[in-house]
């Protein structure tokens, strides 16, 4: 696919732009032979004159500046022009307060132009961290291939990134990589599996899923925090400790997913914390509820992995960086505490939650809607404005551990869960949540 049939797969309203040419000797910077026969063949080919065009477009019903790679031109390699497309194009979006999405599809740097090409990336570096700096949202679409300098800087380096199905993408292409690696590694899938890419996208459902994305990511609604999220279970409030930890624990009691499901009017996933690794017991994201957006991180029940958290923190950042109000929902008996996740860096991953929800300048809401374990729950509570469900306990420990590190018997553990004060009307009662979703008073 040609750049410009990329361009037009996601909108019918594209203006390019371009930068001031400037004079480059015939055979480049390095005088490589035969260079400018080379570019005079791209060019012929495939009727464009570099290997990048931008300018503006509407996607969905939001106005961006738009990117896209001509892999017939040299490979979609970037030389020290394409650099001035880059650069002009991050500017363009600076100037203008638009959202930036690239449709990446590059080999890597130009060798025909050796250092001179391969600096163009910490030209496109900055100019990202420019456009991150003024507040705006980068989207990049990794198509076939998405390797090299390309894929480290706009594809990598973009807020949400999303990929055709089958793509070859990593730093390393087809020809460099060692010749017996995993091939899976350097796919689409092989990347959204370690937590490298939020989605895999098909062609058909690109355009909507990029005007999904442009409308979360730049919406503006009223100020002030996301709504609490409405109680899904008509439970009532536990007489003691013990059975706010059974109603907690229930197989019955709803979950993240369909808390999610009932808040939104739709919601799209950010997957992995970049760092090689994912947590299905965390849903990331963002989505729209009644037609403001909001951020979400969310336990499902399970010991959360260091992924999970870095993944959340991931999102919080985001979130904050764009002035999107976030919701947190809990639920995890605690932090996954085995060797795995230690050497993982536990510690480290719950810490940058806590980072990130104490540094937020946008309001953080919480909901604890099942088991709230010791610090992996609380790294997601909002300080003041973390609420409960009836079928919900919080506690500085679960009841059998605090029991064993007192040296109790099993005999006595719910004694110690009505001595923890975990029940929902407790939390409120000690200041710790503000409300019991759905009831009236402590109780």
């Amino acid at each position: 696919m040609s750049a410009r049939e990329a361009v037009a797969a996601v909108t019918g309203s594209f203006t390019e732009h371009r930068p001031a040419a400037r004079p480059d000797p015939a055979d480049g910077p390095l005088g490589w032979s035969g260079y400018a026969e080379s570019r005079a063949r791209a060019a012929a080919r495939t009727g464009e004159d570099e290997s990048v065009v931008y300018g503006t477009a509407v996607v969905g019903d939001r106005e961006c500046v738009l990117v896209s790679f001509e892999f017939g031109f040299l490979g979609g390699s970037l030389g020290g022009r394409t650099g001035d497309r880059l650069e002009a194009a991050y500017a363009l979006a600076r100037e203008r307060r638009l959202p930036f999405v690239s449709l990446v599809a590059t080999g890597g740097s130009r060798m025909q132009e050796g250092m001179i090409a391969l600096i163009q990336l910490q030209r496109v570096a900055r100019a990202s961290a420019l456009l991150r700096a003024a507040g705006l949202p980068q989207i990049a679409v990794a198509r076939d291939p998405t390797t090299g300098g390309g894929w480290a800087t706009l594809g990598a380096g973009a807020d949400v990134v999303l990929a055709l199905p089958g793509a070859q993408i990593g730093f390393a292409g087809s020809r460099v990589r060692p010749a017996d690696a995993d091939p899976y590694a350097y796919t689409a899938e092989g990347q959204w599996a370690a937590g490298q890419v939020d989605a895999v996208v098909t062609p058909q459902e690109l355009p909507r899923t990029l005007a999904r994305w442009l409308t979360v990511l730049t919406a503006s609604g009223p100020a002030g925090p996301a709504p609490v999220p409405e109680a899904l279970s008509g439970a009532g409030l536990p007489a003691t400790g013990w059975d706010a930890v059974e109603q907690a624990r229930s197989p019955e009691r709803p979950r993240a997913e369909a808390y999610l499901d009932a808040y939104f009017t739709y919601r799209l996933p950010l997957n992995g914390d970049r760092c090689g690794g994912t947590d299905p017991g965390m849903l990331c994201g963002a989505g729209i509820r009644d037609g403001r957006p909001v951020a979400y991180a969310a336990q499902c029940g399970t010991a959360t992995r260091p992924a999970g958290y870095r993944t959340a923190a991931r999102v919080i950042r985001l979130a904050d960086r764009l002035g999107i109000p976030v919701l947190t929902l809990i639920d995890t008996p605690g932090a996954a505490n085995d060797a795995e996740a230690e050497r993982a860096g536990a510690g480290a991953a719950i810490a940058e939650v806590f980072a990130a929800v104490a540094a937020a300048r946008v309001p953080v809401t919480t909901l604890v809607i099942g088991e709230g374990g010791s610090g992996g729950a609380l790294a997601l509570a909002a300080p003041d404005n973390t609420h409960v469900t009836a079928d919900s306990y919080f506690s500085v420990i679960a009841p059998e551990l605090a029991a064993a590190i007192l040296k109790r018997g099993p005999d006595e553990v719910r004694a110690t869960a009505g001595q923890l004060r975990l029940r929902p009307q407790d939390l409120v009662e000690l200041g710790v949540a503000r409300s019991v979703v759905g009831h009236a008073g402590p109780g």
